[in-house]
């Protein structure tokens, strides 16, 4: 995607790549296609709209965090494919991790608990499962990286020559960076066996790098690197402390700016580096996030098959006033935040002969809204401050029945600004400040697109979300 000084699109292009699920639990992707698919979809938005590498100031990446790649540095390849973010495998691990140290052993070092959410168990996995590879990487030919390092190796040069590089934001979610320090830690290294050689280099989330080496934007710098959902934070201008942002995806991930110095959470939350720009401190977050919301309308099209296409949701959903006492509780692999319950399972609660497949829709996007509450509320009583507004972005917030019932489940305005595209300018927003395109966020239009306004009584309001809580409570500890 390419931007303009006003935040305007002028010109993108996608290109879809594959899902690979070779076990239950276990999801991957396949590196070098979301490389080559990259340098097409940089091909055609460079001829699309007529761009020569000249006209463009800076590149910035935005990324699915914590998705792992480790390949040989010699040439190129990966060793495995990417373990994706939502990858369980390394779950046995943390269960003997959490059975000898607790849950909470690195939090203090980290902000985030043992989980395999996160990239060390992923990368652990990979050092002792693919033949060779901890021996190679010892030996300094292996490199790991999130995605942003991967494309950014690779933009660089490739073999021989390319920048191995992550930021801050990526860092902090491979549970092996220090929140305080923002280096590697040599103890979480030791703890998870993790070889310091094949760790990339961890630079500011707004800086120029250097230059891409090859292809259509050669020439251009490299100034930008975030993941995704501190993208969508920077992107929906959250640069104050307490201004907090939701993103509607696949999964659901809210994050509030808590400023300079890290909130360590006493309910379920993870604490996380928001962004830093150049040379400037550090800012923090504390992040909720949600497992299952946009996959929810991907399983009741391609599993259930009460719709024909994603975007059909809302259209039947709207057939029924009321979701008809019909609750869903989507922990189709667990549930993150607030809960961190691995064991729990998903669940549809108060099913009548009543219940018709319309009820069902609507209850599962009503249960993206009252997991959202979940979080925003653990988020009020750590910080100790009432969010005045929540600014969301994603696919989602196209729907306009979600949006305007996430705004009464919350009794809070919900914000969108006209960028609905947060996450790619989040990435252009860091690039731009680095080369001073933007000299500070102030000079960063963004123009509220649509606000939706609570208009649900409170007495019905907390009756829906009591009745969702009741189902929630009976899909914990499914699997013992």
């Amino acid at each position: 995607m390419v931007f303009d000084r006003a935040g305007n699109c002028v010109a993108s292009a996608q290109r879809e790549h594959a899902q690979h699920f070779p076990q239950p639990g276990w999801v991957e992707h396949d590196a070098l296609e979301i490389w080559h698919c990259t340098q097409t979809v940089i091909g055609q938005v460079v001829r699309d709209a007529g761009i020569a590498p000249g006209d463009l100031m800076a590149i910035g990446i935005a990324n699915q965090r914590e998705t792992t790649v480790l390949w040989d540095r010699r040439n190129g390849q990966p060793v495995h494919r990417a373990l994706v973010w939502q990858d369980t495998r390394a779950n046995d691990r943390v269960r003997q991790y959490v059975a000898q140290y607790g849950v909470e052993a690195v939090r203090a070092r980290t902000g985030l608990p043992l989980a395999s959410y996160f990239s060390a168990l992923k990368l652990q996995w990979l050092l002792d499962t693919v033949p060779g590879t901890r021996a190679l990487a010892e030996a300094g030919h292996l490199c790991f990286g999130t995605i942003e390092s991967w494309l950014t190796w690779n933009l660089t040069g490739g073999a021989g020559r390319a920048l191995h590089v992550t930021d801050v934001t990526n860092a902090s979610r491979t549970q092996l960076m220090n929140l305080a320090t923002l280096d590697w830690d040599e103890e979480l290294l030791d703890l998870f066996r993790i070889p310091r050689a094949v760790l990339p280099r961890i630079v500011s989330t707004s800086n120029v790098l250097g230059d891409v080496a090859t292809g259509a934007l050669r020439g251009v710098p490299i100034a930008g690197l975030v993941g995704d959902q501190q993208a969508a934070l920077i992107g929906q201008g959250c640069f104050r402390a307490g201004q907090t942002k939701n993103t509607y995806g696949t999964g659901c991930f809210m994050l509030m700016n808590t400023g300079e110095q890290p909130v360590a959470s006493r309910h379920g939350l993870l604490t996380t580096v928001a962004f830093q720009l150049g040379d400037q401190p550090a800012r923090y977050a504390l992040e909720g996030s949600i497992a299952v919301t946009g996959s929810l309308v991907q399983w009741l099209r391609d599993n259930l098959q009460i719709i024909s296409h994603s975007d059909d949701v809302e259209k039947l959903a709207a057939q029924v006033t009321d979701n008809g006492d019909v609750y869903f509780v989507p922990a189709f692999s667990g549930l993150y935040a607030p809960h961190w319950q691995e064991g729990a399972r998903g669940i549809i609660a108060g099913l009548t002969r009543y219940a018709t497949r319309a009820h069902i829709a609507r209850a599962a996007l009503e249960a993206c809204a009252y997991q959202t509450r979940e979080v925003l509320e653990a988020m009020e009583q750590d910080t100790g401050t009432r969010i005045p507004e929540l600014r969301v972005d994603g696919g989602m917030i196209r729907n306009e029945l979600l949006m305007q019932f996430q705004a009464d489940i919350l009794d809070l305005p919900v914000v969108r600004t006209h960028t609905t595209e947060s996450t790619a300018f989040g990435a252009a927003c860091a690039a731009g400040l680095a080369t001073g395109y933007w000299q500070s966020p102030e000079d960063i239009t963004r123009a509220i697109g649509r606000r939706w306004v609570p208009c649900m009584d409170a007495t019905r309001r907390e009756h829906l979300y009591s009745s969702w809580k009741k189902a929630l409570q009976r899909s914990l500890n499914w699997i013992a």
